[in-house]
């Protein structure tokens, strides 16, 4: 029986400090995913456990402001984490952090985080995209796809702690309509967070890596369920750049503006419902498909 997915996040999230172990690290130890259907970690979850462990070496003034992050190896979700935190700058405002995630004593993610106190200074940003249905209007991933009799389909309606709705078409099953490279949804956790505004952020990093690839994929009429294709997350960067509530709705709008190479780069932003931008992401991923069968 799958435990609660809100629950479920929060162990995920709630790292063990290993007993106070240390070398020149600070070291945590961190859970897999037991409801992983296909047994590899996502990489989101990666993510999300190194700005914890980052975040558990600075003062609770200090919020997460960016991160850079490198996936190195698949992670085995039936296998916990250890994460090595270096301490490698502490200034008046800034910190800067390195995080290594390992798995069978390898390095499966390198990571730089930097934090910041609360400042003012100069402020703008890019408008929210308007003439978007509110996410109540949305049928939910778990309508999508909770009939379907396959373990990722089944995992991906019940078993992800946030609550996704594409604005339009979706791509599980097939890409309908003009094939561009972008595209918007709506996200949130399933339940309540607590207040720790540095969980939040983590819970975004979470949320990001879900859906990221998707503009590359839709530009070239590729869906998750065609067979032969090859999908993996390379880097991760992204900056919050205002406080954000990862429990209630956030639209996240993404595009994809170029593809080369087996690989596509998408870039990606987040709007509460009041329109302020509360984060940015990029992430390249390799993508790589079978020959022929792409209907170009």
């Amino acid at each position: 029986m799958n435990s609660d997915p809100m629950e479920s996040l929060l162990r995920i999230l709630d790292l063990s400090d290993s007993g106070g172990a240390q070398t020149d690290e600070s070291i945590f130890v961190g859970h897999g995913d037991a409801n992983a259907p296909m047994k590899r970690l996502f990489g989101g979850q990666v993510l999300a456990q190194s700005v914890v462990a980052a975040a558990r070496t600075v003062d609770s003034e200090h919020l997460v402001h960016s991160m850079h992050g490198y996936f190195l190896r698949p992670g085995d979700a039936a296998a916990p984490l250890t994460f090595g935190v270096q301490r490698l700058r502490d200034g008046r405002s800034f910190s800067a952090r390195r995080t290594h995630a390992y798995q069978a004593g390898v390095p499966i993610l390198s990571m730089i985080a930097s934090f910041q106190r609360p400042d003012s200074g100069i402020e703008h940003q890019e408008s929210m995209p308007t003439g978007i249905p509110g996410p109540e209007t949305l049928p939910t991933s778990a309508e999508l796809l909770g009939g379907i009799n396959h373990p990722v389909a089944k995992s991906w309606a019940h078993d992800r702690p946030f609550d996704i709705r594409h604005v339009g078409s979706d791509v599980y099953f097939d890409v309908k309509g003009e094939k561009v490279a972008h595209q918007a949804l709506w996200l949130k956790t399933l339940g309540a967070m607590p207040a720790d505004q540095n969980l939040h952020r983590a819970a975004l990093a979470y949320a990001s890596d879900y859906t990221l690839l998707e503009p590359s994929l839709r530009r070239h009429g590729i869906h998750w369920s065609m067979p032969g294709i090859s999908v993996a997350s390379l880097d991760h960067a992204m900056w919050w750049h205002r406080p954000v509530q990862v429990d209630d709705w956030l639209l996240y709008v993404s595009e994809s503006p170029s593809a080369s190479e087996a690989r596509g780069l998408n870039l990606g932003r987040f709007y509460n419902r009041d329109g302020v931008l509360v984060a940015s992401v990029a992430q390249e991923g390799m993508i790589r498909v079978p020959d022929g069968l792409l209907d170009e």
